[in-house]
C-alpha cells in the first residue's frame, strides 16, 4: 500500500499550478530611459521614440512626427514586455549594439576604405543597409555602391574590375528561379568568377518589402497585380499620396524611419547583407 509521501509525488509538476503561474502579471523590468528608445503605452496603443523627459513626464514622438506626453512613472511595453523607465544610472551598464545587432565600437574611427565593395540596385536599398549596417561598414571600411538597376551590373563591375583580393559583394532584388535577376546574377557570376563576385538577393519584388510589414501596423503587404508599379499601387492601397516621385520618395522615407534596427527587417535580408560583408572583408581578400 503506497504511503504518504508516496501520493504526494504525484503532483510533482502539477500542469495546473503551471498554468496559475503562467496567468499571473508579468512584472515590468526596469529599462533605464534614454533618447530614442521605442516604446507603447498599452492603454492608448501609441508607439513612439522617447524624445524628452521632465520630472513628471515622459514625451514618445511617433514616426510620423506625432507627440504624445505621459507621466513617468507608467508601464510601458518595449519588444520584450513591460517595462519601468529608470533615470539616472543604475549601475553597470550592458554593452550597447549596433542597428545592426552587432557590438557597438564607441569612438571608432571610419576605417580606411577596403578594395572590396558591396553594389545594390538602387538609392532605397542602400538607404537601407546603411541605416541598419552603416557603422558595421564603416568599422570594416566597407562602400556601398547603387546600380540604378540590375540591368547595369556587367558595365559596373566591368570597371570595377573585381579580383579574389578586390571582391565585389551584390544584393540584388527578386533574385528566384526564373527571374531576370537570376539569368543576370548566373551569367555574371560566369564571366567574373565565384572567387570574386558573390551575388546574393531577398524574393521581394522591391526592396521596401524587406521591412517587416507589422512596422506599417500590416499583417502583410498588399498585392499588387503584376504590370502595376509596385510602389505605386502600395501607396495607393495604403491611402499614401502616389501621383507624383516627389510622393514616391515621401513614402520611401515615411516607411524609413520606421525601421529602428536589424529587427525590423526579414530574416532573408539580414542573412543576405551580413553575407555580403563576410566576404569582402574575408583575410584571404585582404592579402
Amino acid at each position: 500500500m503506497p504511503n504518504r509521501h508516496d501520493r504526494d509525488d504525484r503532483y510533482d509538476g502539477d500542469p495546473i499550478a503551471r498554468m496559475r503561474e503562467q496567468r499571473r502579471p508579468t512584472a515590468p523590468r526596469r529599462v533605464r530611459a534614454r533618447g530614442g528608445l521605442w516604446l507603447e503605452d498599452p492603454a492608448t496603443f501609441f508607439y513612439g521614440r522617447l524624445v524628452a523627459a521632465d520630472r513628471e513626464t515622459i514625451t514618445l514622438e511617433d514616426a510620423d512626427g506625432g507627440r504624445r506626453a505621459f507621466p513617468r512613472t507608467s508601464t510601458f511595453l518595449d519588444d520584450d514586455g513591460p517595462v519601468e523607465l529608470v533615470f539616472g544610472r543604475t549601475g553597470p551598464q550592458p554593452r550597447a549594439r549596433s542597428a545592426s545587432g552587432s557590438f557597438l565600437v564607441a569612438d571608432a574611427p571610419a576605417r580606411v576604405a577596403r578594395a572590396g565593395r558591396i553594389f545594390v540596385e538602387g538609392r532605397h536599398d542602400a538607404e537601407l543597409v546603411e541605416k541598419v549596417w552603416g557603422q558595421d561598414l564603416r568599422v570594416e571600411g566597407v562602400a556601398v555602391l547603387y546600380l540604378e538597376g540590375a540591368d547595369r551590373l556587367d558595365e559596373e563591375l566591368a570597371e570595377f574590375a573585381p579580383t579574389g583580393r578586390r571582391r565585389a559583394g551584390v544584393l540584388l532584388d527578386h533574385l528566384v528561379p526564373g527571374s531576370k535577376e537570376s539569368r543576370i546574377a548566373a551569367a555574371t557570376v560566369g564571366a567574373f568568377g565565384a572567387e570574386c563576385v558573390r551575388i546574393v538577393g531577398h524574393p521581394y519584388v522591391d526592396v521596401w518589402q524587406a521591412v517587416r510589414p507589422e512596422r506599417l501596423g500590416l499583417r502583410e503587404w498588399p498585392v499588387i497585380p503584376r504590370g502595376r508599379s509596385w510602389k505605386h499601387g502600395i501607396c495607393e492601397a495604403l491611402g499614401w499620396p502616389h501621383d507624383e516621385q516627389a510622393d514616391i520618395a515621401n513614402a520611401w522615407r515615411r516607411l524609413l524611419d520606421r525601421v529602428r534596427d536589424w529587427r525590423d527587417l526579414e530574416p532573408s535580408m539580414i542573412g543576405r547583407v551580413e553575407e555580403l560583408i563576410d566576404f569582402v572583408t574575408e583575410p584571404d581578400a585582404e592579402r
